[in-house]
Formats: C-alpha cells, structure tokens, sequence
C-alpha cells in the first residue's frame, strides 16, 4: 500500500481519481460528505468523466439527494451517462474507489482524510470484478429530482430568460437547498422567482409539474403559504372563458430591494 493521496481533502482525492480513470469506476459506501463532492468535483470537472458506479447505503442516499443543488446535478450526470446509483443492503466497513487500475481506501481522523492506495493487478482486478457482481446484484436508487440543465433550458423557455438567471443565482447563493431551515427548496425558490418576474402561478405551477420539481397541489400549498407570512402576492388576471388566474407579485419590500445574492437570505429571515 502506497499513501500518496494522505493529508488531501475529500474532493482533492476525487478529482485526482477521476482525472486517472477510465472505464468503470465504483464508488463504494461513500458518506454523505463524499458524496455531495463527487458531485460538485464531476460537475466542474474539465475533461471526459469515466463511469461512475455509485454503490452506497439508501438512508444516505436519500439524505443527500433531498438537496435539490446535489440532486438535481447528479441528474444531469446520470443523464449524461456519467453516473449510475445503486443501494447496498449491507455496506462494507471501509469506502473504497476501485477502477481498472487502482483501489483507493478513504480513512477519515477527524478533520484529516486519506487515501490509501494499492495498484496491486491481482488485488484490483479481483476487487473490481468483486465489487461488479456486487453491482449488478444491488438495487438501483431511483433519483426522481429532474437535471439541473433540463429546469433551467425549460424554465427561461416557458417563463422567460429572466425568470432562468434569477433561479440560477439564488441557487448559486445558497449551500443548500432542502427547505429545512437551513436552505429555501426549490418549490419556494421558483415561486419566489416567478413572483419577481411577475408570472402566472398557473404557468410556474404547470412548468414545476411537468419539469418533476413538484405538483401543482404542492405549488398551491407553498403559494398560500408564502403569501400569508406576506412574501408574495397575487393580483387576479381576467380570462376569456373559466376563472381569473393568478399573477405572483413579490409582497414584502424587502425582498423588493434585495437582489438575486440576497434574495434568499431575506427570505430565509423572514421566514424563520
């Protein structure tokens, strides 16, 4: 065992894994830090990724992906063929990254990571074709957040560009975003950009829906919401036939002054 990558953090050791890789890497018992900087790393990654086959336990999985920022580019990475998620019903003791060439053990003591690395043929090649049974044998983690690049090209087409850039920059400003007091969600998020652009709440509903961020009913329920704690407000628009619609307008000046860096950080105080 060599120790080459010692003293790097998380995302040092990933990027410097991918940029050696090729062909079927598997990510094996990641933990939930490792896995929100696989994700970042793979996304500003500059280069051809290989394949990622990431095989980790369901409950940390499910608590990852209920961040929409990681979520949703990890859709865009599954999409792109770059990533693929299985759950393990019994995770190994150690996290590994196992590729054609290397095995990587991940040791974490305290706030020191290390990763120790063997590029033994014999080892690898028999701990790669273990961990490929392991795989196909394993269930696959339906991620059900849509792509980032999908919501974003579907967002500045059926609202405006406008409406795209003002997503995009309060995602940009914010860590995360799970809507559990330490980040808005994206249903919040959209309904608070709609308000700024002055969009129709059946337009943005529709767009959530069939983009797969959340139903009509959910987009409804955050509205109502949002407009009793007084961030939003709604002006009825005459149409030919069937009842008004409503049009999203922001309803606490604060948010009015605030841009988009700021946007979310007013929100958030107001509604905590």
């Amino acid at each position: 065992m060599t120790s080459n990558l010692l003293n790097h953090q998380i995302d040092d050791i990933l990027e410097s894994v991918l940029e050696d890789a090729s062909g079927d890497v598997y990510m094996v018992n990641p933990s939930r830090e490792a896995i929100k900087e696989f994700v970042s790393v793979a996304t500003a990654f500059d280069g051809e990724l290989p394949s990622v086959h990431m095989l980790a336990d369901e409950r940390t999985l499910k608590d990852v992906m209920d961040d929409f920022i990681v979520a949703s580019n990890a859709a865009d990475l599954v999409s792109q063929g770059s990533l693929s998620l299985r759950s393990l019903e019994e995770a190994p003791e150690n996290s590994l990254l196992v590729t054609e060439d290397s095995v990587v053990a991940i040791v974490h003591a305290n706030d020191r990571v290390g990763g120790l690395v063997t590029d033994d043929e014999s080892f690898v090649a028999d701990t790669h074709d273990a961990y490929a049974i392991r795989w196909e044998d394993a269930t696959e983690y339906n991620l059900r957040t849509p792509p980032i690049s999908d919501v974003q090209n579907t967002l500045s087409d059926e609202i405006s560009p406008d409406a795209q850039e003002d997503f995009s920059a309060i995602l940009d400003s914010l860590e995360t975003a799970r809507g559990d007091g330490d980040g808005l969600d994206e249903v919040t998020i959209s309904l608070l950009v709609a308000a700024k652009n002055e969009a129709l709440l059946y337009d943005i509903s529709k767009w959530g829906e069939d983009v797969g961020i959340a139903s009509k009913a959910t987009f409804s329920r955050t509205k109502t919401k949002l407009e009793d704690m007084g961030l939003i407000d709604t002006e009825k628009v005459p149409i030919d036939v069937g009842r008004p619609r409503l049009r999203l307008k922001i309803g606490d000046e604060r948010l009015t002054e605030a841009d988009n860096g700021q946007l979310a950080t007013v929100a958030q105080s107001i509604l905590n």
